[in-house]
């Protein structure tokens, strides 16, 4: 069993394991408003259209911010950093809670809400990313990332779950923000109780946020074949094979509405946490390359089938199976960057990380929605989830390298890296 229950050891550290715990109680509240906004807008706008037009509104801050947020990660002391932007996410949440309190139905509002939000967390995401390797030692650091992305789904999981009970029968979108805005709190202690974390690196070379520090991230990335395909393989995943924009049409017209909404948020997650718990295994994966290949090849058909599936039982077990092989994508692509990127530079290859992870599926949104609008939801789903299946398997045959990939090797020389 020890082969293949999840790896704990991470959490023996104090600081980690604080930082583990805010992550994974604020996660539960930061999924309930990630529910809570989209059916918020479909109540509005009765269009799953302008559910996807959330995903290009999250998108531009993402990109910008992340960037730029990954680079002043890189220059000043990440704990100060991690705090400002944790405090800018609270306070959206609590003007969320505000908006809906005072009954305004305002979409302009919500969805410049939406902006901040998405600027804010493109700043904190890559900050606590990058601080997890100056925290625990490098043999430490895929266990860990296992339990981050675990922790994260058992929010994914509970959150919807908890948001879709609230929103159907505990006083609606109000309560809804409002969780959130309360558990909130842990992450801020958490970021709090945090050691100092200055940069580190040469005093003849001091990293500087701006134009020229963010393309040496992105020059180091195009530099790695091995580092832009796993990029390009999960920008593939969420682009074509994404369906959340689709959940509250679905839920309503094919599920009955009331709690289902909240289940087809929460199928990937759940699949996604059983991966997690029996993720023993991961670490003895070498053909890294191959192995994250597989896994969104089996998260494409399996949102392909979820789509056909007309019992919301099926459907739920269907994406629970496409969010057991994303968790494994996404513990590869996470410890590959990790150990390639030297400390000095983490920053800014968790900001590209954080565009990437984050931004492709509000991408994916906003091709779900615009083509459920034109060919309906169905089309849209199960069509999505077969062209993400084919068109991976094309972009990894393009780069053998990244199917020769082998873990065991160990990385370039950080000099070579950096220049």
């Amino acid at each position: 069993m020890r082969r293949i229950a999840i790896d704990t050891r991470p959490l023996r550290h104090p600081a980690y394991r604080r930082l583990f715990v805010g992550q994974g109680v604020a996660f539960v509240g930061f999924q309930v408003t990630a529910v809570a906004v989209p059916v918020q807008v479909y109540d509005i706008s009765r269009s799953s259209f302008w559910v996807g037009i959330l995903g290009l509104v999250g998108l531009v801050p993402l990109v910008l911010f992340g960037l730029w947020g990954g680079a002043v990660a890189d220059a000043v002391d990440r704990r100060r950093l991690l705090l400002l932007s944790s405090a800018v996410l609270w306070g959206v949440t609590l003007v969320l809670l505000a908006q809906a309190v005072a009954g305004l139905r305002n979409l302009p509002l919500i969805l410049a809400l939406v902006a901040v939000q998405s600027a804010a967390f493109a700043v904190s995401s890559p900050t606590r990313n990058a601080i997890i390797p100056r925290l625990l030692s490098r043999d430490l650091v895929p266990a860990a990332n296992t339990l981050n992305f675990t922790v994260t789904n058992v929010g994914t999981v509970a959150g919807p779950l908890l948001a879709g009970v609230v929103i159907a029968r505990w006083g609606g979108f109000a309560a809804a923000y409002a969780i959130d805005a309360v558990l909130f709190t842990v992450a801020l202690y958490a970021a709090l109780r945090l050691p100092s974390l200055p940069p580190t690196a040469a005093a003849d070379q001091p990293a500087r946020p701006g134009l020229r520090s963010v393309v040496d991230g992105l020059r180091f990335i195009a530099g790695q074949p091995v580092l832009l395909m796993s990029f390009a393989v999960d920008i593939i995943a969420m682009v074509f094979a994404m369906p959340r924009a689709l959940f509250p049409e679905v839920a309503e017209t094919r599920f009955g509405g009331g709690e289902a909404v909240g289940w087809l948020f929460a199928a990937i997650a759940i699949g996604a946490v059983l991966g997690g718990l029996s993720s023993g295994w991961i670490g003895r994966v070498r053909r890294q390359g191959v192995a994250l290949t597989v896994a969104i090849v089996g998260w494409g058909l399996a949102v392909a089938l979820s789509g056909l599936a007309q019992a919301l039982w099926l459907a739920v077990v269907l994406l629970a199976v496409a969010g057991a092989a994303d968790l494994v994508s996404a513990v590869f692509r996470q410890t590959i960057l990790q150990v390639y990127a030297p400390d000095e530079m983490r920053g800014r290859l968790q900001g590209v990380f954080i565009v990437v992870v984050a931004g492709g599926p509000r991408l994916g949104d906003l091709r779900a929605g615009a083509t459920a609008a034109v060919a309906g939801a169905t089309f849209s789903w199960v069509a999505g989830g077969i062209a993400c299946a084919v068109v991976v398997v094309a972009a990894a045959l393009l780069v053998p390298s990244f199917l020769r990939y082998d873990a065991s090797k160990p990385a370039p020389a950080t000099a070579d890296r950096v220049r």
